[in-house]
């Protein structure tokens, strides 16, 4: 399965909490291994590496067991968030189109001997198993997401943007705001008051990286391909720049 066949798992994906104890077969997570070793990367001069973790290796400040985790390590470089929210995102709809479940963690840190790797600082983690619970969703009413209309203000890329509105996001913040035209859609994140800002600034960011892997997918969809920019356009009020998605049709 390629990345562009995710989109319709998008319409279905769900965050697990609930995992069975028995770990995936070796098969399975060497699979998993491939498969992150030919991630595509938001910005490639960033770099990152990426692990499976056991229990072990985690300490987890809420209550979601799994038998595995996955953690992302990066570069500190300006976009590093979104970037490695834009790959984990791969492996989390990859793990949900392949009958695994996956939810993000926020709240998980590894050990000691893992919180760093090779000079690259940990960035995130992410649960994943066997599902205790029904794995994916059986319509899109039961997300619980804002209307398109307060998240973008483009006129004629409902379509395109319906795959970004389901994005997953720290808490169901849902930070992103899209403006602009349908060829040159700029992306920015939602200022949160100052208490928010401090708890959720680090999140908010792979968030945004999270619904531009989305975009991405939508546009393969439809035919099209994205050229992802830092050009600093004027956002909003209220708004931070985060980059611009230049589209055109394959």
């Amino acid at each position: 399965m390629n990345n562009s066949d995710f989109y319709s798992t998008i319409f279905k994906r769900k965050s697990i909490r609930k995992y069975k104890k028995e770990p995936l077969e070796r098969s399975k997570l060497m699979d998993l291994q491939r498969f992150m070793e030919k991630l595509t990367p938001l910005y490639g001069d960033i770099k990152t590496e990426i692990a499976i973790l056991s229990e072990k290796d985690i300490k987890l400040l809420l209550p979601i067991r799994s038998p595995h985790y996955i953690a992302i390590y990066s570069e500190t470089k300006n976009g590093y968030l979104q970037n490695a929210g834009f790959m984990l995102q791969q492996v989390d709809l990859h793990l949900s189109a392949n009958g695994i479940g996956a939810c993000w963690l926020g709240l998980g840190l590894p050990q000691k001997e893992s919180a760093s790797r090779n000079g690259l600082e940990f960035v995130i983690a992410m649960a994943f198993g066997y599902a205790d619970e029904p794995l994916h969703r059986q319509s899109t009413t039961e997300f619980k997401r804002k209307p398109l209309s307060e998240i973008s203000s483009v006129n004629g890329a409902e379509e395109l943007l319906e795959a970004v509105r389901l994005a997953p996001s720290a808490s169901n913040t849902q930070p992103w705001y899209f403006s602009g035209s349908t060829d040159c859609i700029i992306i920015s994140r939602r200022l949160p008051n100052i208490l928010k800002e401090a708890l959720y600034s680090k999140f908010n960011r792979i968030d945004i990286g999270i619904a531009m892997y989305h975009l991405w997918i939508a546009a393969l969809h439809q035919g099209k391909a994205i050229e992802f920019t830092r050009d600093n356009y004027a956002v909003p009020k209220g708004n931070e720049y985060m980059a611009t998605a230049y589209i055109r049709q394959i």
